[in-house]
């Protein structure tokens, strides 16, 4: 028997791949496939089962397209009311795989359907849980995403997941191995871990979630300071449990090449949204008039879906040479598969051809700390709350990234301010954003506030409330 963790950083989420005398299973595959049917073929094995732990929001899963090339059946837990053909298995039921077996435990409270799936193994020893989006490493599944699906609200979600982790988690013995969906840096959760695999005695130990006296701290705890869902949430569960375009068509119509001249006739013609996928210091430098700048050097999948609204919005790329496909394979793992093509040769061609380009205003933290005033200027922190009450520039508003759909409307076009996030990353997305909707009223800082912190720009480390923009 071997079990092994393939996990996306950038989602923060792992896959399960389990083998045994010949036969395979795969636990929440990711959209693209070929990975998986190149293991199978190096390791000599046949794929017998495609396991979903529920319903996925925060991405799109490679089971549909696996299911076709392999026909393995697909196995949901109970309630799980698939579009397409399925096993909703029973609580408890048991499937075979070559010399072990896998029980399916229902979990619902994250999702009405959310299961946990437990391997024995070939002496029949409970080895390892996995715990999809039920529990995680420090936290267990946000109960808040299903409520209008099950018709319930979050505090009764979150009774239901209470149930399903002490009467079925909880039980299990101490040494079994827990492999969650996703770690640190995910959407679905507000505590996890850094570490992607762990003990459950361990887990029984330190998650707070599992140390509740009752029922009823137990919903407080899990419901408190639950933030809003990225928007693309909602449709990424319509298209993991209605199907969705083969990955290898939405690749093939993603990577076609077009010229300087094919490029702008079709972000004319289409109103596509001209995505740069470069680093922000490129970026910077120079960018297609109107392009958003989301890196693929970092959680570029989870902002493109926090941040543009519209799932089906036809996208143009452009990239570094030779990451086209990478781009395209990290769009569609969070549904967006309408991506009309990229500019070949990347921004170079569009600047030899004499193309009009635009900059962003973007100074060195020693020029923001020689010129700023703290009293005088107004600064935007675009890092996520907690990082801002840790530690920020006094005076400094906080406006964290994922919301800037929200805040933008509050800005003065006709007040200056500076911008920053922690490493330029984050503060770049926002200004082109801004730039996009008009705004150049503004100072972008390269290096963000791990930069600013080495200057004399004075700083608070203790919480205090978050200013409003008026």
């Amino acid at each position: 028997m071997k079990v092994e963790q393939i996990y996306t950083g950038c989602l923060a989420q792992g896959a399960y791949y389990i083998t045994s005398n010949g036969e395979a299973a795969i636990i929440d595959p990711l959209r693209e496939t070929q990975p998986y049917l190149d293991r199978l073929e190096k390791d000599g094995v046949k794929l017998k089962y495609i396991f979903e732990t529920h319903f996925h929001a925060d991405f799109v899963s490679g089971h549909l397209d696996l299911s076709r090339k392999t026909n393995a059946p697909i196995v949901y837990g109970p309630n799980a009311a698939c579009e397409f053909e399925c096993i909703s298995a029973e609580d408890n039921q048991i499937f075979e795989l070559g010399n072990v077996k896998i029980k399916v435990l229902h979990t619902p409270g994250h999702t009405m359907e959310s299961s946990c799936f437990l391997l024995m193994d070939e002496n029949g020893k409970e080895t390892a849980l996995f715990s999809g989006d039920t529990l995680f490493l420090g936290d267990v599944g946000r109960p808040d995403l299903a409520q209008k699906a099950a018709n319930m609200t979050q505090e009764e979600l979150a009774g239901l997941l209470y149930e399903s982790l002490y009467n079925k988690i909880l039980p299990l013995p101490d040494d079994i191995t827990v492999y969650p969906a996703h770690g640190a840096g995910s959407a679905c959760g507000k505590n996890m871990m850094k570490e992607t695999v762990d003990s459950l005695g361990n887990q029984k130990k330190m998650n707070y979630a599992l140390n509740q006296p009752n029922k009823e701290a137990f919903v407080k705890a899990v419901t408190d300071g639950l933030l809003p869902p990225p928007a693309y949430f909602g449709m990424n569960v319509a298209m993991n449990k209605k199907g969705y375009d083969s990955f290898d068509e939405v690749l093939k119509h993603g990577i076609k090449p077009l010229s300087v001249n094919e490029f702008e006739a079709a972000a004319e013609s289409t109103g596509a949204l001209i995505l740069d996928t470069r680093s922000d210091k490129d970026f910077a430098k120079g960018f297609i008039p109107q392009s958003i700048n989301i890196g693929l050097s970092g959680d570029f999948a989870p902002w493109v879906g926090a941040l543009i609204v519209n799932i089906k919005q036809p996208i143009l790329l452009v990239t570094d040479n030779g990451k086209e496909q990478e781009a395209v394979t990290r769009l569609s793992r969070v549904g967006f598969d309408n991506v009309l093509g990229y500019l070949a040769g990347g921004f170079d061609t569009w600047k030899n051809a004499g193309k009009e380009t635009d900059t962003v205003n973007r100074i060195r933290p020693e020029q923001f700390a020689s010129e700023v005033k703290i009293s005088k200027h107004k600064i935007i922190d675009v890092r996520k709350e907690s990082e801002y009450e840790a530690e920020h520039i006094e005076e400094a508003y906080s406006k964290p990234l994922a919301y800037v759909n929200d805040w933008v409307k509050d800005i003065n076009p006709q007040e200056h301010f500076y911008l920053h996030c922690a490493g330029g990353y984050r503060s770049m997305i926002a200004a082109s954003i801004l730039q996009a909707r008009g705004y150049r009223n503004f100072t972008e800082i390269e290096g963000g506030f791990n930069a600013i912190a080495k200057t004399n720009v004075p700083k608070t480390n203790f919480v205090c409330q978050s200013k409003v923009l008026n």
